[in-house]
């Protein structure tokens, strides 16, 4: 189940990450979605809709890192 907008994303993304972060999330879970559709494609026995997930947090993980106060924030560089 693709996302066509960021306010269908999970209360986790939405409610903890910001806009730009949650636009990568969106990509990436799009894409990945695609991706996966093929259960050999995946890792172990995951389903598609996590594999999927999986990807969206890496992605996320690239830019932001959680902070203390249960929110994602822009990694300094």
């Amino acid at each position: 189940m693709p996302y066509d907008k960021i306010t269908e994303l999970p209360d986790a993304v939405r409610d903890h990450v910001p806009k730009h972060g949650q636009k990568i999330y969106q990509k990436a879970f799009n894409s990945a979605w695609d991706e996966y559709r093929d259960p050999d494609d995946r890792r172990g026995s995951s389903s598609r809709e996590e594999a999927a997930h999986k990807v969206a947090w890496a992605a996320v993980k690239e830019v932001y890192t959680k902070g203390d106060d249960g929110n994602w924030h822009r990694k300094s560089e």
